[in-house]
């Protein structure tokens, strides 16, 4: 993958039970710069088999804005902390993004610079 694919804009998304879940996840990905962005979008119905049963169930959709150089930390970070067995994991590749959003998704995920005033370090 060159400078420019591991930039490109990226949306992951996953399914939770209960808001508190979608908080922790939420807060803990933007902490840890794997995400810039979390939206929850509150009480989605899913229908699904499980244990050999169609189920449904209440959930909360989770939508990840990265980039897809932040792909397999994300995922293998979500994988540690989604309380599922099983957690939905779907990647989406983002079109048309605006230059201005693109270079805030970039720089809101980058590793924070050590020493000075810039980006993740106060003036």
């Amino acid at each position: 993958m060159d400078v420019r694919e591991e930039q490109e804009p990226r949306v992951a998304v996953t399914t939770t039970s209960d808001a508190a879940d979608a908080k922790r996840l939420a807060q803990t990905l933007v902490e840890e710069r794997l995400a810039a962005c979390v939206t929850v979008i509150p009480k989605v119905a899913s229908t699904y088999r499980w244990g050999g049963e169609v189920q449904t169930e209440d959930e909360q959709l989770l939508w990840i804005k990265t980039v897809a150089s932040r792909i397999e930390a994300l995922r293998l970070r979500l994988l540690e902390i989604h309380p599922y067995d099983v957690p939905e994991f779907l990647v989406l590749t983002v079109e048309g993004a605006s230059p201005e959003y693109h270079s805030w998704l970039i720089d809101s995920v980058a590793p924070p610079e050590s020493g000075g005033p810039g980006r993740g370090s106060p003036a």
